[in-house]
């Protein structure tokens, strides 16, 4: 059964940072390539941040790149993203997926 489970969201003050992790389960995590997807309430899913599944290649949506970053561990099955210097439009329901599914996702809250 594949599961993809987020945590580390939470309530950050404007400048603050968060760490999202991501534990997958019940696929081949190594040949996938992995993603950060955000949702804030009435607007369109973003995509924030991917990476390949060696983990040599990543990429950012522009209105994160040089605060974020994308990592993981392959050994772990695990998927992160380090989020710097927020924003209050950082706020959304941040989300893990793959190919073939995601996560729940977890919120993060800027605010002061």
């Amino acid at each position: 059964q594949v599961q993809l489970v987020e945590s580390g969201g939470g309530l950050v003050q404007p400048g603050g940072s968060l760490r999202l992790s991501c534990a997958a389960s019940g696929f081949a995590f190594s040949r996938y390539a992995m993603s950060w997807y955000r949702q804030a309430a009435g607007k369109e899913r973003e995509l924030v941040a991917s990476i390949t599944n060696s983990g040599g290649r990543t990429t950012y949506s522009d209105s994160v790149k040089g605060r974020f970053t994308i990592s993981r561990d392959n050994a772990k099955n695990m998927v992160y993203l380090q989020m710097n210097s927020l924003k209050f439009e950082d706020t959304a329901v941040y989300y893990c997926r793959y190919l073939l599914g995601r996560g729940q996702g977890t919120q993060v809250t800027v605010s002061s």
